[in-house]
């Protein structure tokens, strides 16, 4: 006996304005510590550091990427894990390592021809203030400074490396009409 699978309904709701402010971006700038990451720095005994990284952001960053939107990440950090976990999303614009962020994130849009009019940016921590207060849509982890969760258009209920960043692609993906169409094209 075959059934039929159930139809799959968006679930998802954002307020209005959210979502108007949203539906003009183009592309994402995300901080990686504290926003990609719990946060925490797990050093093994020969030095090497290791980062968790939740699959469901991942899952949302290929959705992005699969919806037109550009991804890039620009973090205070480098790491052989982190760089392996960008690969393996197909994360490709990126400066890592870098302690003045915004000459960074400069660079990226210009190289992507995109202005801060169409940039949404999560970050969770001082450092990320410059490109927060720029972005046309700047977003914050649960757990972000104080600092930065004021000035945040939109402060996720999950916390940065627990799923934060999937929220966000979720407000991007139903702004931009890109979330009934992807949920609709699974078999």
């Amino acid at each position: 006996m075959s059934t039929s699978p159930r139809p799959l309904e968006p679930v998802l709701h954002f307020a209005p304005e959210l979502l108007l402010r949203a539906q003009a971006v183009r592309g994402v700038i995300l901080d990686v510590d504290g926003v990609l990451t719990d946060g925490g720095l797990y050093l093994a005994a020969e030095g090497e550091v290791l980062k968790r990284f939740d699959s469901l952001d991942g899952h949302g960053l290929k959705l992005l990427r699969q919806a037109g939107l550009t991804v890039m990440v620009v973090s205070g950090r480098d790491s052989a894990a982190l760089r392996a976990r960008l690969g393996a999303l197909g994360i490709t614009r990126l400066h890592l390592g870098c302690e003045d962020k915004w000459p960074a994130a400069e660079a990226l849009l210009a190289q992507q021809s995109l202005s801060w009019d169409e940039i949404a940016a999560m970050g969770d921590d001082w450092p990320d203030l410059p490109l927060l207060r720029r972005a046309h849509l700047a977003c914050a982890p649960a757990q972000a400074h104080v600092q930065v969760r004021v000035l945040a258009h939109h402060v996720t209920q999950a916390r940065g490396g627990h799923g934060a960043v999937r929220e966000l692609c979720d407000l991007l993906l139903v702004a931009g009409g890109h979330y009934s169409r992807l949920l609709t094209q699974l078999p």
